[in-house]
């Protein structure tokens, strides 16, 4: 089942989050970071883009969903499982490409109230068919890359990851990682290409799925720096201006040649 509506639907991103504080009651205050998702609980993701269309759920590690509509998943699943292994699912038409939005959702350990609310961790989004790298900023408003060739990039033969301003102390409590309160957490795009990254990138590299996500740059640069190669910016003029330049021609392997 397949559901659509229009790309006006989506409300314009507004400065509400929750910032965690010396015990277990969230107060209002601002968003973790500037995608105005991340922290979110679910009651105010609902106010935000209105009730979702459907809620999946994970059935192992690998990316294998089941779709509920949402009717289905409050009246019986919902009382199967664990309320936050259920994501909720929205798609929008942008461009003739259908934008698919996923939220996972966390809780408060400490917080044993059988109604617990769940705050937003993670903003899963795919797409209907791949599209180029220079695309994703007008399929998804959230997504505003730095266009500075300094800011932190990184890449491997299948994903793209980016951050972008400054750490927030208070991103913590989305975070799952171990040792998690000796690391900062920022604002982190990361963008996959099932068909993986051409090793020269260029602005027409494609990708077919988007996460928002608070990640650690120390992380990266302390303990996967053999994993994450650094690269200049994609969304630079700079990169820009590096991808328009002729590629070097390859060296040819020399021929032996041997007297008749």
């Amino acid at each position: 089942m397949r559901f659509t509506i229009t790309p006006h639907t989506l409300p314009a991103v507004t400065l509400v989050s929750l910032l965690w504080v010396a015990g277990p009651t969230p107060l209002q205050a601002e968003p973790y970071f500037e995608d105005g998702f991340l922290g979110l609980t679910q009651k105010e993701l609902h106010a935000k883009l209105g009730m979702p269309q459907a809620v999946r759920d994970r059935k192992s590690a690998l990316r294998v969903f089941t779709y509920y509509p949402i009717t289905d998943w409050e009246k019986y699943f919902s009382k199967l499982v664990s309320p936050e292994n259920g994501e909720d699912v929205y798609t929008f038409k942008r461009d003739g490409v259908d934008v698919r939005y996923s939220f996972s959702y966390t809780v408060d350990p400490n917080d044993q109230n059988e109604d617990r609310p769940l705050y937003v961790r993670l903003v899963d989004i795919e797409f209907s068919s791949p599209v180029p790298i220079s695309e994703v900023p007008s399929l998804v408003p959230e997504f505003r890359p730095s266009t500075d060739p300094a800011s932190p990039a990184f890449r491997s033969n299948i994903w793209i990851l980016l951050f972008k301003g400054p750490p927030s102390p208070a991103a913590r409590f989305i975070v799952k990682e171990k040792e998690k309160e000796q690391l900062d957490w920022t604002l982190a795009y990361q963008l996959f290409s099932l068909q993986g990254l051409p090793d020269r990138l260029t602005p027409k590299a494609t990708i077919d799925r988007l996460e928002i996500s608070a990640q650690s740059l120390q992380l990266v640069k302390q303990r996967q720096r053999h994993t994450h190669e650094a690269i200049l910016n994609p969304y630079s003029p700079e990169f820009a201006q590096q991808a328009a330049a002729p590629a070097p021609p390859a060296k040819k392997i020399p021929v032996p040649k041997y007297e008749e």
